[in-house]
């Protein structure tokens, strides 16, 4: 039987990520990531297709012969480094009782390869937590938030090297050991099947105009053999805590009643579940590896990579949820047309990873409202993602990421953002349903409680938070903090645990 609504201790907070907050790139013995040359690409000079995460090895290079003149909007994030006890005082007024964020891998290991850490990276982590637990909060870490060492991109090509497992497996022992009973929750990869689909250098310093499918697939299994050694390393080193993966999850719906199209949105939800079978499972599917026939993917593994995967399963999920898709069979059939493929040669091709390729159809959900971007608003979608991904699972399920970002501006020191209390409260609405239906729901965070780097698009301008800094798109302005009325209105939430859910007008 489900409960009736939040439980007790159930854990409000706000999510953010190293590369996308910190800045001082170069301070503190930081290292350079992979992240740091992402330039600025402004939405009306960019090519239909272009995206801020994208990166070759060829932009690669390109973006360091133009070092003083290109943006590189990750390299300054809002300032959170020199903030950081302001904002976690700000989080804390808010009541959180949880701070989901991640530890920048070059602040610890500046190249990955060093035999001793950072200390003064190790320091300052020190005083964030610190900061946390003052103010009333958990601390959730995900280990690897979309960066990586540039070195190890550069020397080894990415976690497609096996030796990456190592560089890892180090950087967490070293985490773990020092932040024993401090961090309680820790999260392996952020949105771990995303190197597969359009983030290949961000997520796995890999080159998607070279890499193969094969490669890509290859680098996957060393994040699930590295993600399951991380789960021995906390178990034995911090017994009390607990440790679980990210996956993105998309809610599709078939465009039409056509059964052809019914069977697109199985095989895409396939291709997700894929990452979260195995952390969770603790064993590959059936269907992926009928996948890798299908498309001639041999990947390398060993008898004790499976043993691994199988001993040390993640004891939560938790997931990224921002809007649903829709999925149809025209867009294959229209492929195979333009490039005279077959169903093989379309779903192995390097342009088609099988995240928005099959279900961005140039159509959008006409039941649905949709936010200035274009992304649809759909906490219906919420709710079916919980329910099929307990019912799935059977384990403990953590939102890690929901959210609305959009442009904003401040008028006498505030933002009257109306529609992000509406938007949150139809959330809340679909989480508290999917608690009722029976889903063991522990814990929320809001992507971005205050205004961050845009991961997708590198502005600042596309605003989530509750919280507005006063700093523009080329990196400029006085980085001084303002509540937005959202900020209130989330504060009463969670004195409510849940309940109290009605607008605050400005």
């Amino acid at each position: 039987m489900g409960e009736k609504s939040f439980k007790k201790g159930f854990l409000w907070g706000g999510a953010t990520a190293a590369n996308q907050i910190e800045g001082a790139y170069n301070e503190g013995g930081r290292g350079l990531a992979n992240t740091d040359f992402l330039k600025y690409v402004a939405p009306n000079e960019r090519r239909a297709d272009e995206a801020t995460f994208e990166q070759t090895y060829a932009s690669l290079q390109e973006a360091k012969a133009h070092e003083d003149t290109y943006i590189f909007p990750k390299r300054w994030g809002n300032d959170f480094y020199h903030h950081y006890k302001e904002d976690i005082a700000e989080f804390g007024e808010m009541g959180f009782k949880v701070y989901r964020t991640s530890v920048a891998w070059t602040r610890i290991y500046p190249t990955g390869e060093e035999t001793e850490p950072n200390e003064k990276g190790l320091e300052f982590y020190d005083k964030v937590f610190e900061e946390c637990r003052k103010h009333g909060m958990e601390v959730m870490v995900t280990i690897s938030h979309y960066e990586m060492p540039l070195h190890l991109a550069d020397k080894y090509g990415g976690w497609k090297d096996r030796r990456m497992i190592n560089f890892y497996t180090k950087f967490v022992k070293t985490m773990v050991t020092r932040w024993k009973g401090i961090v309680k929750y820790w999260l392996t990869f952020n949105e771990i099947g995303n190197n597969i689909h359009k983030m290949e250098w961000m997520t796995a310093g890999m080159d998607p105009k070279t890499d193969t499918l094969r490669e890509i697939y290859q680098a996957s299994h060393h994040q699930f053999v590295a993600s399951s050694l991380a789960v021995k390393l906390v178990h034995e080193i911090d017994p009390e805590a607990k440790i679980g993966s990210v996956i993105e999850y998309k809610t599709i719906y078939p465009m039409s009643c056509d059964p052809k199209d019914s069977l697109v949105v199985y095989k895409e939800k396939q291709r997700g579940y894929f990452f979260s079978d195995v952390q969770v499972r603790g064993e590959y599917p059936g269907y992926a590896w009928e996948y890798f026939k299908d498309n001639d993917i041999e990947i390398e593994y060993t008898d004790e990579d499976m043993e691994i995967i199988k001993k040390y399963p993640v004891d939560f999920l938790s997931f990224t949820y921002y809007r649903s898709r829709i999925a149809s069979k025209d867009y294959i059939e229209s492929v195979q047309k333009e490039t005279n493929t077959s169903d093989k040669e379309v779903e192995g091709d390097q342009s088609y990873r099988g995240d928005s390729n099959i279900v961005n159809t140039g159509k959008t959900n006409p039941y649905l409202k949709l936010t200035p971007s274009g992304w649809s608003i759909d906490p219906d979608g919420l709710y079916l993602a919980l329910v099929d991904l307990y019912e799935r699972y059977q384990v403990p399920i953590f939102i890690a990421e929901n959210g609305l970002g959009l442009k904003e501006e401040l008028v006498n020191g505030t933002v009257n953002d109306t529609y992000r209390m509406e938007y949150l409260k139809e959330h809340v609405t679909a989480m508290r349903n999917a608690i009722r239906n029976g889903v063991k729901l522990f814990g929320y965070a809001w992507w971005g409680p205050i205004d961050l780097v845009s991961n997708g698009s590198g502005q600042m301008s596309k605003r989530y938070g509750f919280i507005y800094v006063d700093r523009n798109d080329a990196g400029e302005g006085t980085m001084k903090r303002y509540r937005k009325q959202s900020f209130y209105w989330y504060k009463k939430l969670i004195a409510s645990n849940g309940e109290d859910t009605e607008i605050i007008k400005a």
